[in-house]
């Protein structure tokens, strides 16, 4: 493959069209998709399609694209990394995905130990979909994939699971809510409003089921997939939330709401994911060893 070739698609993919990238790499048109051409003819797929007066990416023009922004990537890393002062140590580099059904400020707590090492840490954090995550996993484009559920057989992907800890849960709600909640808790929760996790975060699945066991039909107000969201819209006392209780304390402090109650048969189970058997990433050893020693001791 010609290098030169793909970094003239992969150019003009970002910018949108062949005069902006010509101006961008200082050639002409005919030059910049005469190149292009060549690469398509060694790949044996269009990557371009013309829309109205503009190009468009083909299927295969996406897959291509993802692969030339990673090799792109780690050239500028190689040669920032050989430019680097004699003398001068190299961060670490360290890429960790975060499932978004992860609380935020677990997350936080998680991921902190890995900017404590010695060494210096550069740390780039992607917040998505675990199956996406994971799968970014086996591409080496990530590090470490924090979530609430171990990667299954199911998905395909050769990876292995770190047990950092559990946590059972606690209930929430703003003051001026609580003074308005009937009976003791979870007979509480009958007909309460509440905010709730979104269908596939694993604590819904078993809040859902807890609920029946006690025959409580709460309100239903929202569903969230960003925790933090559902937490601030607890903080303003449009429903009863569910949180870590390990974060209990900090829950209060920051949302300056109360506990209702307490539940030792709903647990939050954290992962640290990973494609090595033996951990031997520095920043993923100091998560496991804080989150094991210190946030999830018992």
């Amino acid at each position: 493959m010609n290098f030169k070739h793909l970094r003239y698609f992969w150019t003009t993919a970002k910018a949108g069209g062949i005069m902006r990238a010509g101006e961008q790499l200082n050639t002409t048109p005919q030059t910049l998709s005469g190149q292009i051409k060549q690469l398509e003819e060694w790949l044996g797929h269009d990557l371009f399609r013309k829309r109205g007066r503009g190009l468009e990416l083909t299927a295969e023009g996406r897959v291509a694209l993802g692969y030339a922004e990673q090799i792109f990537t780690l050239g500028d890393e190689l040669e920032k990394s050989i430019r680097l002062a004699r003398g001068q140590s190299r961060p670490i580099t360290f890429r960790v995905g975060v499932a978004d059904s992860v609380a935020k400020s677990v997350a936080y707590h998680l991921l902190e130990p890995a900017m404590g090492l010695a060494e210096q840490v550069h740390m780039t954090c992607h917040e998505g979909k675990f199956p996406e995550l994971v799968a970014q996993l086996s591409l080496n484009r990530l590090d470490l994939v924090l979530a609430d559920e171990p990667v299954s057989k199911k998905i395909g992907v050769k990876a292995f699971n770190h047990g950092l800890g559990t946590s059972s849960m606690s209930f929430f709600c703003a003051p001026a809510l609580r003074s308005q909640l009937q009976g003791p808790f979870p007979k509480c929760l009958h007909g309460a409003p509440m905010l709730i996790q979104g269908p596939m975060s694993s604590v819904r699945q078993q809040l859902d089921h807890w609920f029946n066991k006690h025959q409580l039909q709460p309100r239903l107000v929202g569903e969230f997939d960003d925790s933090a969201l559902m937490n601030a819209f607890g903080r303003e006392g449009r429903g009863v939330f569910t949180s870590p209780t390990v974060l209990e304390e900090e829950t209060q402090a920051q949302f300056g709401v109360e506990v209702i109650g307490r539940s030792t048969e709903l647990v939050e189970e954290f992962f640290a994911i990973s494609v090595e058997r033996r951990i031997s990433h520095p920043c993923v050893a100091a998560i496991t060893k804080a989150a094991r020693s210190d946030l999830f001791a018992t």
